[in-house]
């Protein structure tokens, strides 16, 4: 089953992307097959936070995990809604979710 997921890019342009539930897919993954601009670096690791994104819409998501939280700390742009596109794994409930890219840090 597809879903759709908006992600704003770092120039306020909307794409909504169909994301497939059937993948072990997250959302670092389905940018990067879109060509967004995310680069994940460390390979869905939290281990950099460059896939950093803000959610937006009001969905349930998992908790962050204790390694996605260190990574977030240490992270630049960092807000109450900020996320690892890493570790958010695409599923049927996130239909819908909308998310925005974290600026670049330096």
């Amino acid at each position: 089953m597809d879903i759709k997921i908006t992600v704003i890019d770092r120039e306020d342009k909307p794409h909504v992307l169909d994301a497939p539930t059937d993948m072990s897919l997250n959302l670092m993954e389905l940018c990067k097959a879109y060509e967004l601009p995310v680069e994940g670096t460390c390979g869905g690791m939290a281990l950099c936070s460059t896939c950093h994104c803000y959610v937006q819409s009001d969905h349930k998501l998992l908790d962050a995990s204790d390694d996605e939280e260190d990574m977030l700390d240490q992270a630049f742009f960092v807000e109450d809604n900020s996320r690892l596109g890493c570790q958010l794994k695409i599923s049927e409930e996130m239909d819908g979710l909308v998310v925005k890219l974290a600026p670049v840090g330096e």
